[in-house]
């Protein structure tokens, strides 16, 4: 019960249940979707009851924290894009300005029951002018939008 906690004493403050119990995900936007006629859909009695939408991505990691970052170099990290439906689903990226620095490299298509590998690249680049007191921090979503809703992944990097 969540009105008791592990020793049976009364809570004193709520318990937070976590975004995927709570039927949402972190950092993503549902897309309004119109009932696609041609999606199979999966009549089997262990999914009848269940109440989830049987579609989507989920990505590892969720955010993409780069750290302090030389000035005029290049790089890469990966992030996994991964189908966690039933069905396969196509994605894209919308590429960040080019102001950012940053790239996102990927192979499209549809991902049916898999995982894709989004390479992202930056390079370090200031554009402050001579303002010559350290950090310039480089803070953007990525946009990654799906058929049923559009995952924001956040990437952020301090540039020396």
């Amino acid at each position: 019960s969540l009105l008791v906690n592990a020793a049976g004493q009364p809570r004193k403050e709520k318990v937070k249940l976590p975004s995927s119990l709570q039927g949402r995900k972190p950092n993503s936007i549902p897309n309004k979707k119109i009932e696609d006629p041609v999606a199979g859909k999966v009549n089997t009695s262990s999914l009848a009851t269940t109440r989830q939408h049987l579609s989507g991505f989920h990505l590892i990691p969720p955010r993409v924290m780069l750290g302090v970052l030389k000035e005029g170099c290049t790089y890469v990290t990966t992030v996994i894009l991964k189908n966690v439906g039933v069905n396969f689903s196509r994605f894209r990226v919308k590429q960040p300005p080019l102001h950012t620095g940053l790239r996102v490299m990927y192979t499209p298509g549809p991902v049916a029951g898999l995982q894709v590998e989004l390479e992202i690249e930056i390079f370090a680049m200031v554009m402050g002018g001579e303002d010559t007191s350290g950090l310039e921090e480089v803070s953007h979503d990525i946009e990654i939008l799906t058929e049923t809703e559009t995952l924001l992944l956040p990437v952020r990097a301090n540039i020396l």
